[in-house]
C-alpha cells in the first residue's frame, strides 16, 4: 500500500493534557501527526479548547474513542455521535477509530471488555458499525484490542477481526503491542496472527509499552518504554505490508517531552529504512 492511501503519515504521538505546555514550548518537528480522545475535549472551551485548536491547527489530527462501546447489548448513543460529527468536522480531523471491544452495560463500565467471538457478535458489531459509518458520513477504523478473558467463544481472535472487519466493510486500527501481549498471554503466534491481517484496511498502527505481571501474563497498559520484542514485531509489519503511518501511544508514566520524542524517531528511523528497502526493490 503506498503512503498516497493513508490519511496521515509518518510517526505520530498521542496528545494528553498533562503534556501540552511542555509540548507547545519545545515544538518538536519529529511529530507528523497527534490523537486525541475526542470524549476529552468534545465541549472544553477557554485557554484548554484554545490550547487544543493551536494543536489542530499546526498537526494533521486523528481520534481514538473511548465510549463508543462497539460490542454492547445497549443502544448505540446517538447523542454523542452527532457532536462526534461536528467535532471531527471542526477540527478537521483526518479518521476516527475505536476499540473492539465494549465498556457498558447498564451503566460504564470504566474497562474494555471483550466481544464474544462469535457469528452472533460478528453480525450484532458489524451491524452497529456501519449505522456509525452512516452517522458521520466516513469510513471508521476499528482497533484489535488486548483481552484476558475469552468468555463463550467459537472462533478465533484473528477470524473474528477479520469477518468483522469484512462484513462491516471499515478500516483496521493494527496495534502491534495487543497483538504481542495477546500472543503471550493465549499462546500464539504474533507473526502469524501479523501475516492474516487485511492489509488494504490498514489505516494506521499503535504501538505501546505494556507491563509484565508474570512470565506469562503482560497487561496493556501504555504507561512503560515500548520493548524490543515490541519494536521487532513493528519492524516485521512494516517487512510485510510496506511502511504505515504509526502513533506512540503513552497514558501515564509520562517521560519528558525529549525521552518521549526518542521514541517517536525510533519508529521514524525503522519506517526509512523499509522505506529504503522497498525503493530500492522496485528501483
Amino acid at each position: 500500500m503506498s503512503s498516497s492511501q493513508y490519511q496521515i503519515e509518518g510517526s505520530g504521538l498521542g496528545l494528553r493534557r498533562s503534556i501540552l505546555d511542555s509540548l507547545a514550548e519545545a515544538n518538536p518537528s519529529e511529530i507528523d501527526f497527534m490523537e486525541i480522545a475526542p470524549e476529552n475535549w468534545i465541549g472544553v472551551g477557554g485557554s484548554l479548547g484554545k490550547q487544543l485548536r493551536s494543536f489542530t491547527e499546526r498537526y494533521p489530527f486523528i481520534c481514538h474513542g473511548l465510549s463508543l462501546s462497539i460490542g454492547s447489548p445497549l443502544p448505540l448513543d446517538m447523542d454523542f455521535l452527532k457532536k462526534l460529527k461536528v467535532f471531527l468536522k471542526n477540527h478537521n480531523i483526518r479518521l476516527y477509530s475505536e476499540h473492539l471491544s465494549y465498556c457498558s452495560d447498564k451503566g460504564h463500565l470504566y474497562d474494555l471488555m471483550p466481544i464474544p467471538f462469535t457469528e452472533e457478535a460478528v453480525k450484532h458489531v458489524a451491524e452497529r458499525i456501519r449505522i456509525v459509518q452512516d452517522t458521520l458520513e466516513q469510513r471508521i477504523v476499528m482497533e484489535n484490542v488486548s483481552y484476558y478473558a475469552a468468555p463463550g467463544k467459537d472462533m478465533e481472535e484473528v477470524d473474528f477481526l477479520n469477518a468483522v472487519l469484512s462484513e462491516a466493510d471499515c478500516g483496521l486500527l493494527l496495534d502491534v503491542n495487543n497483538i504481542y501481549v495477546n500472543s503471550i498471554n493465549h499462546q500464539y503466534n504474533a507473526e502469524s496472527f501479523l501475516k492474516a491481517m487485511p492489509a488494504e484496511r490498514i489505516a494506521y498502527i499503535h504501538i505501546a509499552g505494556h507491563y509484565e505481571e508474570a512470565e506469562d501474563l503482560r497487561v496493556d497498559t501504555h504507561g512503560s518504554d515500548v520493548i524490543d520484542p515490541v519494536w521487532d514485531l513493528l519492524d516485521k509489519t512494516y517487512e510485510q505490508y510496506g511502511v504505515i503511518p504509526t502513533l506512540l501511544e503513552r497514558d501515564f508514566n509520562i517521560p519528558p517531552i525529549p525521552e518521549l520524542i526518542q521514541e517517536v524517531t525510533t519508529i521514524s528511523n525503522i519506517q526509512k529504512k523499509w522505506k529504503q528497502h522497498h525503493e530500492q526493490q522496485h528501483a
